[in-house]
């Protein structure tokens, strides 16, 4: 555990934290479009207070990057403060988060993809979101739950083909919600789930029984 600061922030509030946290110590500060490296920064030299501003932190990016921090054994002397730029530092009173719960949207937003049953889909397969290849991970005839590499916002309308041995099934849908996530030991992703618009219910039905998991 290092002796230096890091603080975590929109870019016009930096100026401000940094000048709070000088007397601490050392103070390394990151934009909140540099959370990955800051993430990085934070498990290499390990400092003595993560400060992320409370604008940032209330992002699903700023969330993940607390839950990393917080859920990490090998922080656990690391001390995270959720602060204002404009008010003085506080603890974070941020739970950490179990693993489930981490990656779980709020239920109010995953209530209109449920108004059917879905269907858990066997591990590998895969759907193009606007072009893109995402792994499926469930399904139902009025929505899908995907995990992607590259960025998924809500109200995002998009376009998703779910291929096999039968054919290609395309729809039209719109983002209900996303997350983006900081997986231990594996890229950032986002998980998101997308509603379908007039989709062709016979054939997502087929496409269910055919991968779902056993």
């Amino acid at each position: 555990m290092s002796a230096t600061i890091v603080v975590i922030g929109p870019e016009r509030t930096l100026p401000t934290l940094r000048a709070r946290f000088e007397t601490g110590g050392r103070v390394h500060s990151f934009t909140d479009a540099e959370a990955i490296e800051a993430l990085e920064h934070i498990f290499r030299h390990r400092p003595r207070i993560v400060a992320i501003e409370r604008e940032f932190s209330g992002t699903s990016r700023g969330a993940a990057l607390i839950g990393r921090v917080k859920g990490d054994p090998s922080l656990a002397e690391c001390e995270v403060r959720v602060v204002a730029h404009d008010a003085s530092p506080r603890p974070s009173g941020v739970r950490r988060p179990s693993a489930p719960d981490a990656e779980l949207p709020p239920r109010a937003l995953q209530q209109g993809v449920r108004r059917a049953a879905r269907v858990r889909i066997a591990e590998g397969i895969e759907v193009l979101v606007d072009g893109d290849p995402a792994q499926l991970l469930d399904l139902s005839i009025l929505g899908a739950q995907v995990v992607a590499p590259f960025a998924l916002k809500p109200n995002q309308r998009v376009r998703v083909s779910f291929a096999d041995a039968r054919g290609v099934v395309r729809c039209l849908g719109s983002v209900a919600w996303a997350s983006f996530e900081m997986p231990k030991n594996l890229p950032t992703r986002y998980r998101a789930g997308i509603e379908f618009k007039g989709a062709n219910a016979e054939a997502l039905s087929l496409f269910c029984e055919k991968h779902r998991r056993t």
